[in-house]
């Protein structure tokens, strides 16, 4: 195991969080996609269920308009989401930056001025921080379970890692999950499209 700092620890949390968002924001993606088919379904029966009490071309603007409706609110949605998920990944870049320039003045300090107070209390708190790393650790397990469950793919129970991958891996493992919630989101979209 690598010997870790206050540096690297505090950044592992900044990517469990920013990760974690990324979760519910899949997660508000997805169900709104599903609540946008369940709407159209609901309102294609209703449509139906009027059978010759409506003529067809009032029928048939009624099916449009609501399917033009649900298109501007699923695309709001998307637009939203994705510019959300922007906003986490500039987020998680600038505040993992912000740590490292901190350190890096922290340790200038140090250097001129010869007190090691500073050092001496990163080390102190690092055991505090990697047990906020694994709590947060198990935070974004959770809404990655929660995100799989709206998705509505097979939810497989891991354990929790002690100690976590590095950046690179959590990167891959985020887009990972983001294109299963993706193709999962194209599967309950598909009625949507048909109807």
């Amino acid at each position: 195991m690598a010997k870790q700092n206050l540096v690297s620890v505090t950044n592992e949390l900044i990517e469990s969080y920013g990760n974690t968002a990324k979760n519910v924001i899949i997660a508000c993606r997805v169900g709104n996609k599903r609540a946008v088919s369940y709407v159209d379904q609901s309102w294609a029966t209703a449509v139906k269920k009027t059978g010759t009490r409506l003529n067809a071309d009032v029928r048939g603007n009624a099916i449009a308009t609501q399917k033009k409706i649900t298109a501007y609110y699923a695309k709001g949605v998307e637009t939203t989401t994705a510019n959300a998920d922007l906003a986490i990944n500039k987020a998680v870049e600038l505040a993992g930056k912000g740590v490292v320039q901190v350190a890096a003045n922290a340790n200038r300090f140090e250097k001129s001025t010869g007190v090691t107070a500073l050092s001496t209390l990163a080390v102190a708190t690092l055991p505090a921080a990697q047990a906020v790393v694994k709590a947060a650790a198990k935070l974004e397990e959770q809404s990655e379970v929660l995100a799989k469950k709206i998705a509505g793919s097979p939810v497989k129970a891991k354990a929790t890692a002690a100690k976590r991958a590095v950046v690179k891996k959590a990167t891959a493992v985020a887009k990972t999950a983001t294109k299963t919630v993706r193709k999962a989101a194209k599967k309950v979209a598909a009625p949507v499209v048909a109807a």
